[in-house]
């Protein structure tokens, strides 16, 4: 939705008209625009944590159901998407910058087998904001979820959301 490299300031997200607001936000929240599209009803922000409390209540506010279809519009991570070369440019960027696309063939079997069983026993993808981790870590924070249960596992998922949210927002809006 947002384009990439591209950054807006607060004044200008607010001017916007809300189909334009939505189309530069919409990618915030994972192929999810209805969250920009209730936070856009919130405007004028006075800063960027305005606008990013907006976006965080209107997913914190969704019901569980609402928060599911999030969770599951998120892609795996190094999974059949990222082999397809189908992931936004955001995902691709950010599972790049963890090196998830310079893994060995038995990293890539690991990962494989953690989306299988993750998948299996959550019935969602499992979700990490992967800025600040290697390929390592990745796999440790994977096999050490898997023993959360399911209602911890989905607000675990949720709060990462809200972090790689609050990354691409960063990216985003500029400061002038």
């Amino acid at each position: 939705m947002s384009t990439t490299g591209t950054t807006y300031t607060l004044a200008q997200l607010n001017a916007m008209p809300e189909a334009e607001f939505v189309e530069v936000l919409g990618g915030i929240y994972e192929h999810s625009p209805w969250f920009a599209e209730t936070a856009a009803k919130a405007r004028p922000f006075a800063d960027a944590a305005a606008l990013a409390a907006a976006l965080r209540g209107a997913v914190d506010a969704a019901g569980e159901a609402a928060q599911l279809k999030l969770v599951r519009a998120h892609p795996e991570l190094a999974g059949k998407a990222a082999v397809r070369g189908e992931l936004t440019a955001e995902s691709t960027r950010e599972q790049a910058g963890a090196g998830l696309d310079q893994c060995t063939a038995e990293e890539f079997e690991r990962l494989q087998a953690l989306n299988a069983a993750y998948n299996q026993k959550f019935g969602f993808p499992f979700i990490l904001a992967v800025r600040g981790y290697d390929r390592h870590g990745i796999i440790d924070a994977f096999a050490s979820r898997l023993d959360n249960a399911p209602g911890v596992e989905l607000q675990t998922c949720i709060s990462q959301i809200h972090r790689i949210a609050q990354f691409r927002l960063n990216d985003l809006v500029s400061a002038t």
